[in-house]
């Protein structure tokens, strides 16, 4: 059985919303789910699932959020090489930017990323709901 962790931060419940449609996904695809708010898990216990769907919504200038979640991504990057990644997240303004951003750091890390990001402008709709829901399916496979 695959073990996915869905690591999440969240400001108004939105990205929270997405990371419980992963985990579903993911669950009903067979896998050990273990779904934490970012501040609740080190990188280095992260960095020991099979997989991992990463969710964050973007801030400021359309960034990752500065205080929990980017210092946990910089310390977990380097131990992306070779781990299937998903990666998720809303947002208010701008056109995605921070997702872009993200997904290429990703890569270049050497993760094996999962389908394309999902992003959800404001709160996720039926439609996101179902693309995280898919993705948590396609992180077990």
């Amino acid at each position: 059985m695959k073990k996915i962790a869905v690591i999440y931060w969240t400001g108004t419940g939105n990205t929270e919303a997405m990371a419980h449609s992963v985990a579903d996904g993911a669950r009903t695809a067979g896998a050990e789910v273990a779904i934490q708010c970012v501040g609740d898990i080190a990188a280095d216990t992260a960095a020991g699932f099979d997989a991992l769907a990463l969710g964050c919504p973007a801030m400021g200038a359309e960034v990752l959020e500065e205080t929990e979640f980017e210092p946990f991504f910089a310390e977990l990057e380097p131990q992306l090489g070779g781990k299937t990644v998903g990666l998720f997240g809303s947002y208010g303004w701008g056109d995605g930017q921070w997702m872009r951003d993200w997904k290429e750091r990703t890569i270049a890390a050497g993760a094996n990323l999962c389908g394309e990001p999902v992003m959800a402008n404001e709160a996720p709709g039926v439609t996101e709901l179902d693309e995280c829901r898919a993705l948590g399916e396609a992180l077990t496979k």
